[in-house]
């Protein structure tokens, strides 16, 4: 390890940059997890399947991502109670 410190700290090689660019990475990625929930942005509708209709048993206002009374903790926009979407989490 010593002696790929020194070389790092003579010249760039395409290793060093490498290295860097994984740990500037790792870095971002724990930064990012460490974000509170309120930054984080909401899941378009579409991008779940979301529907304004059930799916049998399965519906919005009893899912646990559910926030009375027109909307969820995940998806964007107005939800209805009545509503599913692939990410449904029984309550």
């Amino acid at each position: 390890m010593r002696e790929a410190t020194q070389i790092c700290s003579a010249e760039i090689t395409r290793r060093c940059l490498l290295q860097g660019a994984t740990r500037g990475i790792g870095a971002a990625t724990v930064l990012g997890m460490m974000a509170s929930p309120a930054m984080a942005s909401k899941i378009p509708q579409s991008a779940v399947a979301y529907r304004a209709t059930p799916n049998a048993a399965q519906h919005c206002d009893n899912c646990r991502l559910w926030e009375p009374p027109n909307a969820c903790k995940t998806v964007d926009g107005t939800i209805s109670p009545q509503g599913w979407c692939r990410i449904y989490v029984k309550a």
